[in-house]
């Protein structure tokens, strides 16, 4: 477990502590393997997030894998589903599955939950690729290269909107795909554009955020940050390589 404080803090301030993590690509083999570390949460963290790719291959299967591993935690649970979780077209049943085992599912939208006497709003969506600022698609061109790009737009709207609804005193944007370039670190340039899409980053940029964290790249770094100096963070597991990585953030300081 990867502990850290993303303020300077006095004892008498407020916090709230989220554990996160991404790409863990469960199958039916997997079962109950992260459930010895889940155990510590309660004792460590107020929320989970989980940022994508929960699964291999995005069947009902494997959903109720992910459902039975991450309910009952001790904590509130809050999901984004990721490409690996779109792969056999069952989104919806798998969100289905999640949502009826007590795991919140985030598209588009967010969810505020009560933690230490403060609101922690949570927005959320899968994201997409597209690349960044001077290297990155446009909506223009075929039909397949505007769909494309069409979509990054689409979903990065909707996360802005999501965020901009939230009157929390802590807010965390949760994606999948990447806002920024700096957490793909450590990933071949050429697929940077299939990694994240700064349209996300400018979402989240517009709006009152305390906290980015996103997965889906494996070889990435962990710490980056938007260009309006939010933090963000990769939890991808093979990155932070442990069972969660936990984010100390602190509205009094």
């Amino acid at each position: 477990m990867n502990v850290e404080n993303a303020a300077a803090t006095k004892d008498t301030d407020r916090k709230v502590r989220i554990a996160a993590v991404g790409d863990v690509h469960l199958g039916a083999d997997a079962a109950g393997s992260l459930r010895p570390a889940l155990e510590e949460l309660p004792g460590c963290a107020d929320v989970l997030l989980l940022a994508g790719d929960l699964t291999r291959h995005g069947t009902v299967d494997e959903a109720q894998v992910v459902a039975a591993e991450f309910s009952d935690v001790g904590v509130p649970v809050i999901a984004v589903l990721g490409n690996h979780d779109h792969h056999s077209d069952a989104a919806d049943k798998m969100s289905a599955v999640l949502t009826e085992h007590g795991i919140t599912v985030l598209e588009g939208s967010a969810t505020t939950i009560a933690v230490n006497g403060l609101t922690l709003g949570v927005a959320g969506t899968k994201g997409f690729g597209g690349g960044f600022a001077g290297k990155c698609a446009s909506v223009f061109g075929e039909r397949q290269m505007r769909e494309f790009a069409s979509h990054t737009v689409d979903l990065a709207t909707a996360l802005y909107d999501a965020l901009a609804g939230l009157l929390s005193d802590v807010t965390v944007a949760l994606t999948h795909y990447s806002p920024v370039s700096d957490t793909l670190h450590g990933e071949p340039r050429e697929i940077y554009p299939f990694l994240g899409s700064y349209l996300l980053g400018e979402a989240i940029d517009g709006c009152a955020v305390d906290l980015a964290v996103h997965g889906h790249a494996h070889h990435g770094e962990e710490r980056g940050t938007t260009p309006g100096g939010i933090r963000v963070r990769n939890v991808a597991q093979p990155v932070i390589r442990s069972a969660f990585a936990v984010y100390e953030l602190h509205p009094d300081s």
